[in-house]
């Protein structure tokens, strides 16, 4: 199979200088091994997702140099296809209604205090079903740990029902979960390399499993550090200074990319780069586990 990796951002807002990591590293990954590149739009939460959102990151990744292979797919346009993979799921006995609320939850337990995940005690797996009550759909998982080598931090192993319980594949609303259509598109797409920040390192049990469920065959998990702020926060849309529509009015895209080369430890220094100068050196033996804050105050240095 051709290599092929993807990058799945959500128009949600501006993607910042950690979205920008993640495409950068996906992109050389993929286009190193003479593979190719697919763009996903992750448009899933209607609530959300915002279609001008989608055309400024598409702007900025061509800006960057990081171009993407064929056109882009939005998983708004695929509810007929998650539909039918999500009855498969229905048929095969392993789903059930949860009229659970996040507060029911959260009354029964204290979230994880690493993560504040909240592990489900499947209170509605063998309850009656109650067919005019809103109910979320959960799959069940099995009592076993489920082991994958990570390109990057290497073996993992989870057990899915200590770790987090049976989860949703569809929300209340109706609205299709991540952790189903994530599985769903890779397989059909063709991607066999999904790289991605180490906060869903521990998901990737979850897509396992559902790609197990589904016989799909998953593609191979390279996570990474994450960019985090002086406050050991991972960088999200909070950063404001750290978005594109910020980094564009004040660098170039060489700039940047070279940036975040040096972070990655691919060059020496944060010296002006193209993402394809970067490709004859790229190797995952340079990339640390653990990465340097940020700090926007660096940003004029460049």
């Amino acid at each position: 199979m051709t290599p092929t990796g993807r990058f799945a951002p959500s128009p949600t807002g501006r993607m910042h200088l950690g979205n920008v990591f993640s495409a950068l590293l996906s992109w050389l990954s993929a286009k190193s091994k003479g593979g190719q590149w697919l763009l996903r739009i992750e448009d899933i939460d209607p609530g959300r997702s915002r279609q001008c959102f989608a055309d400024q990151l598409m702007d900025d990744l061509e800006w960057l140099g990081l171009t993407w292979d064929g056109k882009p797919v939005y998983q708004s346009e695929r509810s007929e296809i998650y539909e039918h993979y999500f009855e498969m799921l229905r048929a095969q006995g392993i789903t059930y209604p949860c009229y659970c609320t996040r507060a029911d939850l959260l009354a029964t337990q204290a979230p994880h205090e690493s993560d504040g995940r909240v592990v489900y005690p499947g209170t509605c797996r063998h309850l009656k079903e109650q067919p005019n009550k809103p109910a979320a759909t959960r799959l069940i998982v099995p009592d076993r740990d489920i082991t994958f080598v990570d390109g990057h931090y290497g073996t993992q192993s989870v057990n899915l029902a200590h770790h987090v319980g049976d989860f949703i594949i569809r929300r209340k609303d109706g609205a299709w979960a991540y952790q189903l259509v994530v599985v769903i598109d890779d397989a059909l797409m063709g991607v066999t390399e999904v790289v991605r920040g180490c906060d869903l390192l521990l998901s990737s049990p979850q897509q396992m499993y559902v790609a197990q469920c589904l016989g799909f065959t998953p593609p191979q998990f390279i996570h990474l550090p994450l960019l985090c702020n002086e406050q050991g926060q991972r960088l999200s849309k909070r950063d404001g200074g750290l978005d594109m529509g910020a980094l564009r009015q004040h660098h170039t895209a060489p700039e940047i990319i070279g940036l975040l080369a040096h972070l990655a430890g691919l060059q020496s220094s944060p010296a002006p780069i193209t993402p394809e100068e970067l490709l004859p050196t790229f190797s995952w033996n340079r990339i640390p586990t653990v990465l340097p804050p940020v700090k926007e105050s660096d940003l004029p240095t460049l």
